[in-house]
């Protein structure tokens, strides 16, 4: 094939994906200020807030040499 045609193609193909992803996130938009889908009103919590690290890295070097 030639090489321009695969161009057109492969932006063909994004540019679909795009219009379809425009379109998805269009109703998703309308599903939410439709009421159709809630929104959570409070932060979910972080994985680093409570977590605590395993104890085999309680004994790593702070910092290490690099080259």
């Amino acid at each position: 094939m030639n090489r321009n045609v695969v161009i057109i193609v492969v932006l063909a193909v994004l540019v679909l994906l795009t219009a379809v992803q425009a379109v998805q996130l269009n109703g998703l938009k309308s599903s939410i200020s439709s009421g159709k889908i809630s929104v959570a009103s409070t932060p979910l919590a972080s994985s680093g807030a409570g977590a605590s690290a395993p104890s085999s890295l309680d004994n790593l070097p702070g910092m290490v040499g690099g080259c």
